[in-house]
């Protein structure tokens, strides 16, 4: 709750016991007095436990996973012998060469000679030689999948890489796609008929056909690793699958690097190399003389715009979120989410024949995402295929769905929702032997033991922090048990500032922090990757985050299959897993923690809908409270459903304000402002 006078009656309060009511928050962090919300600094997540007594209670809890345990075959230990017993030779090869220690029954005149052989003997560590032939079968196992692992890497690697690919077309008119001469040119319609696609032997479309009409818009879906990607880079190569030649490609990848000095206008202006091409033959000629060739240039500037090219790449950078002190800037001062912005504007500001964009909506606000649909559907006269998993966005912009199923492209009229209704009928009329398999996810956050409800667990009150340029100040929220609060704003503005005060991450340089002495906090933060030790396997990481497992693979190897890794990637090193495997690594060490209050920022980054979905079910189910950053829209509606409990806090100049309405009203409004916007 944003306490600003007006919303203190709001939370709905249940009666608690007494007792448990006097648990008075205690003052943790304050205005320069160096102290943190006290966290165990575990990665990517973070807890406050001062309470000893509940670690130990907790292990109980932990301890309910062990019904995996099953999964590690293990060859039972040697029984230990019983006191008094005379031991006979044994074959056991775990005891050759173990000197056993005699019984009372042996004859006191076995002294010296057999003292003095058995000194002899090399000593040998009976539990370690206990363990040898079960490591053994580990290894074995563990080196097996560590080869598979390794061959699975190497392909995806490949899949990076263009020169690996085999297209077979049989579809293709005789001659190639030169083959209609110069009516190629005027060609902006794809169609590719019978085509197949493999790496390295491994095939990702058979028999697969892709018609693609000028001037739509298509939504590319499919369970992450079927080839949505290859296809993507595929078509803007526009060789191995051919795309007549009059089609100008631009691809928009999900990940994107840029070290270019120039101020931000200027590499979205060069994005377009025609114009680029005659702006640089202008200023070469200029000095030269040549006044002919001087004004043809000027004359092929004016056809292409280049007068107004400066104030509509503006106008784009402003929509995505760069002012015009950040688009004087160095595009190589820019780092994370904000150079996949720069990549994006240039793209736009080209208007290609053909644009494809992989996972646009990844690092852009909630702002920005509601721009970027509007602009594709009011401005863009491009052909789009987009690849995404903000289901919001594959409705507001997509008149069809490709859908990658079984090796092959299936499309559906309509936008995400008409296809998902398509598809649901198509499974019906299936016999049941052929019908599809949809891939699902389930998981589910631990409930937490119960604190009161009628106080705050977290309270920040006229908490500030300023670093540099930066400042927030004036911040006044409480967290309750079942809070449910939405986060949003501009990037840049403080949203992840917030919930790094809140989780004690950051400490106030001005006001308070007040936390329940009981509470416990999970923290997801969108750069956990870079917390991540990359070279241990996600086994690895849940032993060391978490001491309390005692080190048991089992218990740990169940966590992550609960949260949808699969098997054969638990012991994978972290750097060989996809973005959305390592979320899934970092959203079980969250759920063994136990919190209470979850604070998320952009949890969606890098999950596929199927993920997101099971997150938003775990995230409405769970008893504490829920603080989150993200850009996915459908994914707040969901959690802020209930009007009681939920609340929008608006980070913007500097303080925290909360919106008087639903979150639903709030985007409504957002979308109205950037339509007269992007139509004005």
């Amino acid at each position: 709750m944003v306490r600003d006078g007006n919303r203190n009656g709001k939370k709905k309060r249940s009666n608690v016991d007494e007792k448990a009511e006097s648990a008075e928050l205690l003052p943790s962090a304050a205005a320069g007095g160096g102290g943190k919300v006290p966290t165990k600094g575990r990665l990517s997540t973070s807890t406050t436990r001062d309470s000893r007594g509940d670690d130990a209670n907790n292990k109980v809890t932990h301890r309910s996973r062990t019904a995996a345990k099953s999964v590690f075959t293990v060859d039972e230990k040697p029984s230990k012998p019983k006191p008094g017993s005379t031991r006979p030779a044994t074959s056991n090869p775990y005891l050759a060469g173990v000197d056993l220690p005699p019984s009372e029954s042996d004859s006191d005149d076995d002294d010296d000679e057999a003292a003095e052989r058995r000194r002899s003997r090399p000593t040998v560590d009976l539990k370690a030689a206990a363990l040898s032939k079960k490591d053994a079968l580990r290894k074995d196992r563990r080196e097996a999948e560590a080869a598979a692992r390794a061959e699975a890497a190497k392909r995806d690697a490949l899949r990076d890489n263009l020169d690996a690919f085999a297209v077979t077309i049989r579809g293709r008119a005789p001659g190639g796609p030169a083959a209609a001469g110069a009516a190629a040119d005027n060609v902006r319609d794809i169609v590719l008929e019978d085509f197949d696609v493999s790496v390295e032997g491994v095939p990702l479309f058979v028999g697969a056909s892709l018609r693609v009409s000028h001037g739509r818009r298509y939504g590319l879906v499919g369970p992450n690793g079927k080839g949505k990607s290859a296809l993507l880079k595929l078509l803007a190569e526009g060789r191995k699958l051919p795309v007549p030649r009059g089609i100008r490609s631009t691809l928009v990848a999900q990940e994107d690097k840029n070290d270019d000095p120039r101020p931000v206008i200027e590499v979205v202006l060069a994005a377009d190399e025609e114009l680029a091409r005659l702006r640089a033959e202008r200023a070469e000629l200029e000095g030269s003389g040549d006044a002919a060739r001087l004004a043809e240039v000027y004359e092929e500037l004016t056809i292409s715009g280049w007068d107004s090219a400066t104030a509509r790449a503006s106008k784009i950078l402003a929509g995505l979120g760069f002012d015009q002190e950040k688009q004087a800037r160095p595009a190589s001062s820019f780092s994370g989410g904000w150079v996949k912005r720069i990549t994006l504007a240039g793209a736009l500001f080209v208007q290609p024949t053909l644009l494809l964009l992989d996972e646009p909506t990844n690092h852009l606000d909630l702002r920005a995402v509601l721009w970027l649909e509007e602009y594709l559907v009011a401005r863009c006269k491009s052909t789009v295929i987009v690849v995404s998993h903000d289901q919001d966005f594959l409705n507001s912009v997509c008149d069809e769905i490709i859908d990658v199923h079984d090796k092959k492209l299936d499309a559906y009229r309509g936008n995400f929702d008409d296809f998902e209704k398509a598809a649901r009928k198509s499974r019906r009329r299936m016999p049941s032997k052929t019908r599809r398999d949809d891939y699902s996810v389930e998981f589910h956050f631990p409930a937490p033991d119960e604190l009161p409800r009628r106080r705050p667990l977290l309270q920040l009150s006229e908490a500030g922090f300023r670093y540099q340029d930066f400042t927030l100040s004036g911040v006044d929220v409480d967290v309750y048990m079942g809070t449910r609060a939405a986060i949003v704003g501009p990037n840049g503005a403080g949203k992840s500032t917030l919930l790094k005060l809140l989780s004690g991450e950051l400490s106030p340089t001005q006001g308070k922090v007040r936390t329940h002495h009981k509470l416990r906090t999970g923290r997801y933060s969108q750069r956990f990757v870079d917390t991540l030790k990359l070279h241990q396997t996600a086994v690895q990481h849940l032993l060391e985050a978490h001491p309390d497992l005692d080190g048991d693979e089992a218990e740990a190897s169940a966590a992550l299959a609960e949260f949808g890794l699969p098997s054969e990637s638990h012991l994978t090193p972290i750097n060989r897993l996809s973005g959305g495997q390592k979320a899934r690594v970092v959203l079980a060490s969250m759920a063994l923690e136990e919190p209470h209050v979850l604070l998320l920022d952009e949890p969606t980054n890098h999950l596929d809908m199927q993920t997101i979905d099971a997150l938003a079910d775990a995230l409405c189910e769970f008893a504490g409270g829920v603080v989150l950053v993200s850009h996915d829209s459908r994914l707040i509606s969901r959690v802020c459903e209930d009007e009681e409990s939920s609340e929008v806090w608006v980070v913007q100049d500097g303080t925290v304000s909360t919106y008087h309405g639903t979150f639903e009203e709030y985007k409504e409004e957002l979308i109205q402002e950037i339509r007269e916007e992007v139509q004005g």
